[in-house]
């Protein structure tokens, strides 16, 4: 038995390790304080996979609004508020990292989107 014992806490210890970092790449409910805020210039958006919508910018980096047009956001309206535009994103820290999900997107003063 004293042989299983080294087996199992490491075995233990990998399975908190892997749900850890599983749980901290779903993003639920975000704050502003646990974002990282970025500026880019969007010189493209499209429809993604699911209703996303894709933001791209000038480093071709990619961004996006997890089901977007299932929340009511419309293309042509986010292309004449967004494109060619610098925007402020607010996007969710994660243990590893940070996120390409938006939590908010802001032209200036205005709010063109936000889960807060």
């Amino acid at each position: 038995m004293k042989k299983l014992r080294p087996f199992f806490v490491l075995a233990l210890s990998l399975f908190f390790i892997i749900t850890l970092s599983f749980n901290s790449c779903i993003i639920t409910n975000p704050k502003p304080e646990e974002c990282d805020i970025e500026i880019e210039k969007i010189i493209s958006i499209k429809e993604g996979t699911s209703s996303d919508i894709i933001f791209s910018d000038d480093h071709g980096d990619h961004y996006y609004i997890n089901r977007g047009l299932e929340r009511g956001l419309n293309l042509d309206s986010l292309n004449a508020k967004v494109l060619n535009k610098t925007v402020t994103l607010h996007l969710p820290k994660l243990f590893f990292g940070t996120s390409e999900h938006i939590a908010q997107l802001a032209v200036g003063d205005e709010i063109i989107f936000s889960e807060f």
